[in-house]
C-alpha cells in the first residue's frame, strides 16, 4: 500500500472521542504523527487548525485540517480505501444506517450517561434508567451480528467503541453497574470482542489513569452541585 502524503493527529490521551481517528488510522495501516495537547493549555498549532471549535480530534493531512470525529472517519475511510481495510459499508442504503446510529450514539446514549456519572442517589437511579433505555435501543443495531459492522469491525463499532472501555470506568466511579450481561446482554458481549481486538488494545489509555481523572471528575461535579 502506497504512502499518502503526511498525517497528523491531534488528541488528548484521555478523550474517548478522539481515540477513535486513532482507531480508524492504526485499522487501515496508515502511519500518523501524534500530538497529545492540554486542553487547558492547548497549542497555538490547534487553535490554528481548529479555529471554529478548538476541539480536538483533528487531522491534518498534508498541511489539510479537518475536525470532527465522524467527518474524519469517513475521511479517512475515502482516502485510504483501494487494498486498505473497510471502515463504511459498500451499499449505500447500510452506510445511511450506520450514520443513523452513529449519530443516535452521540446524541442520545452518551449524554444519557453523564447524569449517572454526575449526580447520586434517586436522581442517578432514574438517570441509569434511561441511559440504559438508550443503550438497550442502540443495541437493536447489533441483533444478529458479531460487531456493529457484520463480521469485523466497523464504522459504528469506532464511534461507540469507547463506551465499552469507559462506561464500565464511569460506573465504577459512580457506584453502579450500566452494562451488564443481564440488562444489556448483547452489548456487553460485544464490549468483550471489541477490547479484544488487538489495535483497539494497543490503543487505549491506561485503565488507573482514567479512572483517577474520572473520579476526580465526579467529585467536583458533586462538590459544585452541593455548594
Amino acid at each position: 500500500m502506497g504512502e499518502k502524503g503526511h498525517v497528523k493527529v491531534f488528541g488528548m490521551w484521555a478523550s474517548p472521542i478522539a481515540i477513535r481517528v486513532e482507531w480508524a488510522l492504526k485499522l487501515k495501516g496508515v502511519e500518523y504523527e501524534y500530538v497529545d495537547e492540554d486542553l487547558g493549555n492547548k497549542s497555538e498549532d490547534l487553535l490554528r487548525h481548529n479555529p471554529v471549535t478548538k476541539k480536538v480530534p483533528v487531522l491534518v493531512h498534508d498541511g489539510k485540517p479537518l475536525a470532527e470525529s465522524l467527518v474524519i472517519l469517513e475521511y479517512i475511510d475515502e482516502v485510504w480505501k483501494e487494498g486498505y481495510y473497510p471502515i463504511m459499508p459498500d451499499d449505500p442504503y447500510e452506510r445511511a444506517r450506520v450514520r443513523f446510529w452513529a449519530k443516535y450514539a452521540d446524541d442520545k446514549c452518551a449524554p444519557a450517561v453523564f447524569p449517572v456519572f454526575s449526580t447520586a442517589g434517586e436522581t442517578q437511579q432514574k438517570a441509569l434508567h434511561e441511559a440504559i433505555e438508550s443503550l438497550r435501543t442502540l443495541e437493536q443495531a447489533l441483533e444478529g451480528k458479531k460487531f456493529f459492522g457484520g463480521a469485523t469491525i466497523g464504522y459504528l463499532d469506532i464511534v461507540v467503541g469507547w463506551f465499552a472501555y469507559w462506561f464500565p470506568i464511569i460506573g465504577e466511579v459512580a457506584g453502579v453497574d450500566i452494562v451488564n450481561a443481564r440488562n444489556l446482554p448483547l452489548l456487553n458481549a460485544w464490549f468483550q470482542r471489541f477490547l479484544d481486538n488487538d489495535v483497539v488494545k494497543k490503543t487505549l489509555p491506561p485503565r488507573d489513569k482514567v479512572y483517577e481523572l474520572n473520579r476526580a471528575r465526579r467529585e467536583m461535579l458533586l462538590s459544585a452541585q452541593s455548594s
